[in-house]
């Protein structure tokens, strides 16, 4: 592979600006600085270094962000504040997308990666990974909309959504609390089929994607790489 076309990879910028890192003699291979951007290494053997910082080259990144309310989830967009924008420069120039989406006011776990495969084996509609979510709604839930939830809520498509569970986790005259696992990936979901039983959700966040469980010490607005671990467990669904 081509030197700046690695910087490029691993998110140090585009081909002419690393073209312009490579020419200031502020990158290294193997210890030595390399001056050609036209430079031949090995990903998986090369050791290159821009400044002290250890380049970290992977064919594909994964990422778990613990997504705030108000950003959208998207790469780019004119208007608004997206995902992207809690990154620093060089995550942000890794071709990173979102895997699947979280409405604006919506927290919680947010996949990001470059690997299209990854991405198609967590959302395709033939596998149904669970989405666990954690909801706060308007008014007091009874068993009778856990049962609705099992049967499958019409929200006004021209299907039924899938069975889904609801776990009441509190139930006040004013405010409940539960855990709602979908199997879909419908557009507003939770909201509209908790508005199909009468309840309006106030607070959502997501938690899980099948067993993969948001990690409790990233804060919200934080982000790191899956662990090896993580991603095993991810890849098994």
């Amino acid at each position: 592979m081509r030197l700046d076309k690695y910087l490029v990879h691993t998110g140090y910028g585009s081909r002419s600006e690393v073209q312009q890192l490579i020419k200031k003699k502020k990158v290294k291979v193997n210890g030595e600085v390399e001056k050609r951007p036209e430079c031949a290494i090995s990903p998986s053997e090369a050791v290159v270094t821009l400044g002290e910082e250890v380049v970290d080259y992977k064919p594909f990144y994964y990422y778990i962000l613990n997504k705030p309310a108000g950003y959208i989830t998207a790469t780019e967009d004119p208007r608004q504040e997206t995902v992207m924008d809690l990154l620093d420069s060089v995550t942000r120039g890794r071709s990173l997308a979102p895997v699947g989406r979280l409405d604006k006011d919506t927290e919680g776990l947010l996949l990001l990666t470059n690997d299209g495969k990854f991405t198609h084996s967590l959302l395709s509609p033939k596998k149904h990974v669970d989405k666990c979510y954690y909801a706060e709604v308007s008014g007091t839930v009874v068993p009778a909309d856990c049962e609705a939830f099992i049967q499958g809520v019409d929200i006004g498509e021209s299907k039924v959504c899938m069975p889904a569970r609801m776990e009441i986790i509190e139930a006040l005259e004013e405010t409940s609390k539960v855990y709602i696992t979908i199997k879909e990936g419908k557009f507003h979901q939770v909201k509209r089929m908790m508005k199909a039983v009468g309840k309006e959700v106030t607070y959502l966040k997501r938690v899980t994607m099948g067993d993969f469980k948001l990690p409790e010490d990233l804060e919200l607005g934080a982000y790191r790489q899956l662990t090896q671990e993580e991603l095993d467990q991810l890849m098994m669904k």
